[in-house]
């Protein structure tokens, strides 16, 4: 038995039993994941897994972003891989005025600007990620009709963001197909926050217009 004593108020000492008490195992929170700036320290000394670590943490959203300029699957998978080898092989270079995937953002968006000022034009089609791996699913849960007014509105939607001038569609592409913020925008295009709200508001009324049109 393992017990200590405390002093009551009254003077007198009065043991603690912990008889029967076992210990009691501690959970350990499972270790932070390190961030990028971490993994960047880390790559930029040679460590290769950190730099595979970044791109893991990366490598969705590239692909959908390129996708968003491209609609083409190859052409995405090759852009943001040749995106990721720009960044490995600049990452020295890195000098942290702003976050890594902002940096990272600049880089594959402007490889996907080059690619569509070497396409004069781009065959758009309606898309759903989960397509590839779900058609017999949704062939049975939506009817052709369904399905061909789906397909119909993708078409105007995508024909519509396919007209905007390139700076208007970059920002709205990355504004609401990634999420980003005005500021980050901003940092990507290397604009203004301030132009980057206008390239964004003109895009957001230039659609509005163009799917009225076309409805």
């Amino acid at each position: 038995m393992v017990s200590f004593s405390y002093l009551s108020r009254q003077g007198d000492h009065h043991p603690i039993d912990f008889t029967g008490v076992t210990e009691i195992s501690i959970e350990k929170s499972p270790p932070a994941k390190p961030g990028d700036e971490d993994l960047v320290d880390l790559a930029q000394g040679g460590d290769s897994n950190a730099f595979e670590d970044l791109v893991e943490r990366y490598k969705q959203k590239a692909y959908r972003i390129a996708f968003d300029f491209t609609r083409d699957r190859e052409e995405a998978k090759d852009l943001s891989q040749e995106a990721f080898l720009r960044a490995y092989t600049h990452l020295k270079g890195f000098d942290r005025r702003a976050g890594f995937y902002t940096w990272f953002y600049r880089i594959l968006v402007n490889l996907c600007l080059d690619y569509r000022r070497r396409k004069a034009r781009v065959s758009w089609k309606p898309f759903d990620e989960n397509t590839d791996r779900s058609d017999a699913r949704s062939d049975l849960t939506s009817s052709p009709e369904r399905a061909a007014l789906a397909g119909e509105v993708s078409r105007k939607v995508d024909a519509a963001l396919d007209a905007l001038p390139q700076k208007q569609r970059t920002a709205f592409i990355l504004k609401n197909h990634q999420g980003l913020s005005i500021h980050e925008i901003a940092e990507v295009m290397q604009i203004a926050e301030g132009t980057a709200k206008v390239h964004l508001h003109r895009a957001v009324m230039a659609l509005r217009q163009r799917l009225a049109e076309l409805a």
